[in-house]
């Protein structure tokens, strides 16, 4: 099947994991290519969908040249799904018999149907570049099986490039697994003239970001309406968990940021945060240059953000030919967005023109022509119920900033802005004297809101995440302040050395003073907490102990006991598998057993493995006993007509019960 000529072309590419920030680097490239000419599309998401869909805009133009009575565009979403299922009644919802060349037609949608199932589609490609990016290692398995698949996108193998955090930790291993030559494998940053192209002198990280093609795909990032940025890179620590070091080895002091701002803002609009991804900004010697920039850029501490009409500057990018396929998303999503919350006549009004005369009630059969002209007749509707608010502007440092490096000069230079949270890293207990220090200082220049991850299951033993989290607690009701704490489990950025499994690609990693049950029981704790921790004593003692001997408790406890903590503790002498039973059964074969028995049995509770073939192996009542209470309970307790169901509705119905709940 013959091509259709076109200006060269890129696709951005981001595998089909769940993230925060939005892919910086892709935002970039973007930006370079369409200086250079370009067509550019970005996809997250299933690629076969995306193949499909290319398939279908194919598809639609030769029906088109067969028939332009008809308007086959909006028929695109069948045509989809009678390619993707093959479905005889797909087919039939194309009514193809709506032309006097019916059977033509119908040869037509087969041929390129076929020309998907059959992987035709793989000898024309259409790409002449593919860039995918990558981020965490144990991201593995997605990561090597979207480059498999997009290897067939490119028209040359040398137009392929992988880049990001894991292309860079693990290149060599990479290429090998995704069977692409280690020449398609980025390392590092495009921070010199000349990378991708001979002769040009542009620096791609130092260019604006194109935000436009974040709204080419559906996934929404939960970091957004923010700018985002570096005004630094590298770090001047070398930390042996961090990755930086190998990403970023060299320490840029300073990247001009108002420009960057400022050109963002005039095509896409103003956006409400900044959102800087510095690795270590307190090490910079510019860092009062930074301020400035900041400040300049507005966000002064008492700067202000006014939404802007998105909906405006969509259709005015469409108007000027920015991007279509992402100003079509969002303009749609922003008109269907609106009807919505439309009441009466107006409601009425917006639903004839959105769905009966221009059919962008669909955003797979909307047509560029179509959105342009609902908006002209509804903007005045549109507007009058448009009423931005304005609201404070933020900084997040999001990566955090070094305790380390605190003094008072530049603690005045942070009280400039809005800093809100302050991330400041406690990553061990060793640098507990510069933490507080920090902390404190920055309480007396009146900043109130703080955050940290707290990275445990590295050197650290379990109870020094729980001494971290306390000093926070205390910390808080001292000085009157808000620190979120965050704990973040360690994994391994690379293999290694004496491991025969490498952890790097999954999640599996037991540091040497932590074993299975314990992650499990922090893991449970922090989903009952949302993953972070707050302000407050009684919460905390609630959620992690009030002392050192409880914390033991809770991570030796049952998984199940922590996930509904209140509910077997409630439980007593109404159910043999309390909390109160299982603590005296746990107690007492601690007391009671011999020492082999014991060891054996701790020994599978921390390996947190209950399954048949190991409580099998356990001869002992007392021992069999205690094994029992570590069956997961959670089927029981929401299987109707169980004895533990019958109790949890009783449980759910007291109302004193449930008002302790809501105070704790």
């Amino acid at each position: 099947m013959a091509q259709i000529k076109t200006r060269k072309k890129v696709l951005l590419l981001e595998p089909d994991y769940s993230n925060k920030f939005p892919p910086i680097g892709l935002m970039k490239l973007s930006t370079y290519h369409k200086q250079l000419g370009y067509e550019v599309v970005f996809y997250k998401g299933d690629l076969k969908q995306f193949v499909i869909e290319r398939i279908a805009d194919k598809c639609i133009l030769a029906l088109a040249n067969l028939d332009n009575s008809i308007d086959w565009e909006l028929r695109k979403d069948i045509l989809i799904d009678f390619f993707r299922y093959r479905k005889k009644e797909y087919l039939q919802q194309l009514k193809l018999s709506d032309s006097e060349i019916e059977l033509l037609l119908t040869a037509k949608v087969e041929e390129y149907r076929d020309y998907y199932h059959k992987g035709l589609w793989e000898k024309e490609p259409e790409w002449d570049r593919v860039f995918i990016t990558t981020l965490f290692t144990f991201y593995w398995n997605i990561t090597v099986e979207t480059i498999k698949f997009a290897k067939n996108f490119v028209k040359k193998p040398s137009g392929l490039m992988v880049g990001g955090v894991l292309a860079t930790l693990q290149a060599e291993e990479l290429a090998e697994a995704a069977n692409v030559n280690l020449k398609n494998i980025h390392k590092g940053i495009l921070n010199t003239p000349g990378q991708l192209d001979k002769g040009d002198d542009k620096i791609i990280d130092n260019l604006p970001l194109d935000y436009s093609i974040l709204d080419e795909i559906a996934y929404k990032y939960p970091m957004n309406n923010a700018y985002y940025g570096y005004t630094t890179r590298g770090c001047v620590r070398k930390c042996k968990f961090c990755a930086v070091p190998i990403l970023e080895p060299e320490y840029n002091a300073y990247i001009p940021l108002k420009e960057r701002i400022d050109l963002v803002k005039e095509t896409y609009g103003e956006q409400k945060d900044l959102l800087l991804m510095d690795n270590n900004i307190l090490a910079s010697p510019k860092l009062p240059l930074i301020i400035k920039d900041i400040i300049d850029s507005g966000f002064g501490k008492n700067d202000k953000f006014t939404q802007p009409d998105l909906l405006e500057i969509s259709i005015n990018n469409l108007e000027n030919k920015i991007n279509d396929r992402a100003y079509i998303r969002k303009a749609q999503g922003l008109i269907m967005e609106f009807y919505e919350k439309l009441k009466g006549e107006e409601s009425y009004q917006v639903y004839k023109i959105i769905f009966d005369k221009y059919h962008i009630n669909k955003l797979i059969t909307t047509k560029k022509e179509n959105l342009l002209a609902a908006y002209e007749e509804i903007k005045d509707i549109y507007k009058k119920h448009f009423r931005p608010v304005p609201r404070q502007r933020y900084v997040d440092f999001n990566q955090g900033v070094d305790a380390r490096l605190f003094t008072k000069e530049k603690v005045e230079l942070l009280s400039k802005i809005n800093v809100r949270p302050l991330r400041i890293a406690f990553d061990d207990m060793t640098i507990l004297p510069h933490y507080e220090k920090a902390i404190r200082m920055s309480a007396s220049a009146g900043m109130r809101d703080f955050s940290n991850y707290l990275l445990y299951n590295f050197n650290d033993k379990p109870i020094d995440l729980y001494n971290r989290l306390k000093i926070n607690v205390d910390l808080c009701e001292e000085l009157g302040i808000n620190i979120y704490s965050f704990p973040m489990k360690y994994h391994p950025i690379i293999k290694q050395a004496g491991d025969t499994i490498d952890y790097s690609h999954n999640r599996d990693f037991i540091g040497e003073h932590w074993n299975r049950k314990y992650i499990r029981a922090v893991q449970a704790i922090l989903n009952s907490t949302k993953g972070k921790i707050g302000r407050g004593k009684s919460f905390f003692g609630e959620a992690f102990g009030h002392n050192d001997e409880e914390f033991y408790e809770l991570l030796e406890m049952p998984e199940t006991f922590i996930l509904y903590r209140y509910f077997f503790k409630w439980l007593k002498d109404k159910h043999p598998h309390s909390t109160d039973n299982w603590r005296k059964c746990y107690n007492d074969c601690m007391q009671t057993l011999d020492e082999k028995e014991k060891v054996k049995l701790i020994k599978a509770i921390h390996d947190n493995d209950f399954s048949d073939t190991v409580q099998n192996q356990f001869t002992n009542p007392k021992s069999r006993h205690l094994m029992e209470f570590y069956t997961n309970y959670r089927n029981a307790i929401v299987k109707e007509g169980s004895d533990l169901y019958k109790l949890k509705q009783e449980y759910d119905k007291n109302p004193t019960i449930a008002l302790k709940r809501k105070k704790n």
